[in-house]
């Protein structure tokens, strides 16, 4: 061994660090990126939302349902939705604390067995939630949407229609609907809890509302952002 080999210094008992200035993630973070890493690995079922991100403003999990899907979880995240026209129902079982969201367009497609058709998503949403334990006695809803935000759908009255297609079928079903935003002329966002039940409501700015229509009706989730625990319903 040379006198230049004999001078370095040995690495054989020392342990590896980070390089200098590295940064290393809380263990807490690492679980939240593997919850999220999990989810978006996870298969999802026919209709079911698959969008999971980290929402840094509620400092949360969550996953963006889109125009026809739905989700249903027991899980302490976050469900995230923006509506025009269409209607976004959150219903909550508090007995055994699942609570899930659905998001559809129009309400009846007559065959079209589809999340867009409200008459399908309401069944989809309420048996996903019985698999879970929930019991249709128990459950509370929370409905969202259903703005007049485009001129042109004044005399198709789709929000109106979807509105009363939804405050109608909760009734038939013997749901209590426990606080709603609906109506009006603003398009929302929409974010839900369902290990709590709350939900909260943010109404968009009007300025360009065709953009949340035509994605609507494209299927595709408006790209805009930021709005209610028990019975009421906070603006954020």
């Amino acid at each position: 061994m040379s006198a230049f080999d004999a001078a370095l210094p040995s690495h054989r008992a020392r342990p590896l660090m980070p390089p200098l200035g590295a940064v290393t993630a809380p263990a807490s973070a690492l679980a939240r990126g593997s919850r999220v890493d999990a989810l978006k690995a996870r298969p999802p079922k026919p209709g079911e939302a698959s969008f999971f991100y980290r929402d840094h403003h509620f400092a949360t999990d969550t996953v963006k349902v889109l125009p026809g899907e739905y989700y249903v979880t027991t899980d302490d995240m976050m469900i995230m939705t923006v509506l025009g026209s269409c209607i976004a129902a959150c219903i909550w079982d508090p007995k055994v604390r699942v609570g899930g969201m659905n998001h559809f367009m129009l309400p009846d497609g007559g065959a079209d067995t589809s999340g867009r058709y409200g008459s399908y998503a309401m069944e989809l949403l309420i048996n996903e939630m019985m698999k879970l334990g929930a019991r249709r006695e128990t459950m509370q809803a929370k409905v969202f949407g259903g703005g007049q935000v485009m001129h042109t759908f004044t005399t198709m009255n789709v929000g109106e229609r979807n509105t009363q297609f939804v405050l109608d079928y909760l009734q038939t079903e013997r749901i209590a609907v426990i606080s709603k935003d609906v109506l009006d002329i603003h398009p929302r966002k929409v974010c839900y809890f369902p290990a709590t039940g709350k939900a909260m409501v943010k109404r968009l700015a009007h300025s360009h509302p065709e953009t949340i229509e035509t994605q609507e009706r494209k299927g595709n989730a408006a790209v805009v952002a930021t709005a209610t625990s028990g019975g009421s319903v906070d603006l954020f």
